[in-house]
């Protein structure tokens, strides 16, 4: 139940013609405070209730739990949420042996393109593709949760 990730701006739209999965997100947030945040997420046709923990101190790794609910459900707990959905497209992308996460923002956050990969260590080594940018790991503000409460279009 602990995510470990690397967090990274994107540098080009290059990842879009390897992506091999591509997905609309909403999400909002029941509790945005960093020690425990609750998110509420469509992806497609499914709904997710999602439950995150504090950082640890490398900005690496946090606890998370993560459940499956109806979509229709969770239509019902967005409208529950603080203000700011976050509106975004989720491409996957396939580079060595790791999947990356691109998601690029729309609405208030347009013009924001963010890559995520998931690790089994916070050592692990992975390959890094050409579109890949700065890190932005322990920079709060690209947490989804920083970004539903100040758009990036207002930064």
């Amino acid at each position: 139940m602990i995510e470990i990730e690397r967090k990274f701006l994107v540098s080009s739209d290059a990842f879009k013609t390897e992506a091999f999965k591509e997905n609309t997100i909403a999400q909002g947030y029941l509790s945005s405070v960093p020690e425990r945040t609750v998110r509420v997420r469509i992806k497609g046709d499914k709904g997710f209730l999602t439950i995150k923990g504090i950082s640890s101190a490398s900005g690496l790794s946090r606890f998370e739990w993560e459940k499956e609910i109806p979509v229709e459900e969770a239509k019902k707990l967005l409208l529950l949420c603080e203000k700011g959905v976050i509106d975004k497209t989720r491409f996957e992308v396939k580079v060595g042996n790791h999947i990356f996460e691109v998601d690029e923002f729309h609405g208030e956050n347009k013009g924001l393109t963010v890559a995520e990969v998931e690790l089994q260590s916070e050592t692990e080594t992975f390959e890094k593709p050409d579109w890949l940018g700065e890190e932005v790991t322990n920079d709060n503000r690209y947490y989804n949760a920083y970004l539903s409460n100040h758009p990036f279009t207002g930064w």
